[in-house]
């Protein structure tokens, strides 16, 4: 632990500059920054390839351009927040494509359930990120359709720092009070919609529970950011104050 310590606190080297060119490249997202955000995510991206391990599962390699790709896709939701929202996980775990994971719960009659489902990311409260490398390189391929799986489990992250997974990350008190009522107010009639077989603005997945609308809402901040700003734009508002603004939009007014 003390060995972990020293490393994360000592500077990290900063990423040579065609490493950073090419991976920043690969990633719309990045590209689109201008340049003092790019400077800040190069720190970032440096803090994160010096202190987390990435673990590529199975057959699959990462060479250096990947690894600072996805690093930097990790930090990217971290932009205003900072450095801290790197704190509390020490790996990033990278499958081909999809994963399987076992499922159990005891329903409230107290009957055990066990099952199965197929991922393409998981972040655990006190673990690692879990990402698919296959849909990380779909979400580049096409970075205005809504999706992009490592912001959404960063967003986790930053959600969970607080302690509780609730859809809400840390914030100034003030502030917090009018995010938990609008997120509320939005997912709440997100969910409403969904029950009555409404076809919804934004993915449906995203009434599962508060966190998986935060979750999903801040893919659409990066991925399509004027859908959630037409659907929600007490929501999208509270985001571009979270997170900055969208790469690929003007300013909210």
């Amino acid at each position: 632990m003390l060995d972990l310590l020293r490393r994360w606190r000592r500077p990290p080297d900063p990423i040579d500059p065609t490493l950073w060119r090419d991976a920043r490249a690969a990633v719309p997202w990045l590209a689109a920054l201008d340049a003092a955000r790019d400077a800040r995510l190069q720190a970032l991206t440096a803090r994160f390839l010096h202190g987390k391990t990435i673990t590529p599962v199975g057959d699959l390699q990462l060479d250096q351009r990947q690894r600072c790709q996805l690093a930097a896709l990790c930090c990217l939701p971290l932009l205003e927040f900072g450095e801290q929202g790197l704190h509390g996980w020490s790996e990033l775990i990278v499958y081909p494509g999809a994963f399987r994971v076992q499922r159990s719960h005891v329903d409230a009659a107290g009957v055990l359930h066990e099952g199965s489902d197929d991922l393409i990311g998981e972040a655990w409260d006190a673990g690692p990120v879990i990402l698919s490398w296959a849909d990380v390189q779909t979400d580049c391929a096409d970075p205005r359709a809504g999706f992009c799986v490592a912001a959404h489990e960063i967003a986790h992250k930053l959600d969970v720092l607080d302690g509780v997974l609730d859809g809400t990350p840390p914030l100034p008190r003030a502030w917090q009070r009018e995010w938990a009522r609008d997120f509320q107010q939005a997912f709440d009639a997100l969910a409403a919609q969904v029950d009555r077989g409404v076809d919804t603005a934004i993915d449906a997945y995203a009434a599962e529970a508060p966190e998986e609308f935060f979750a999903v809402a801040t893919e659409y901040h990066f991925s399509d950011p004027a859908t959630l700003r037409a659907a929600m734009p007490k929501v999208a508002a509270h985001l571009v104050r979270f997170y900055g603004d969208p790469p690929f939009a003007d300013p909210l007014l």
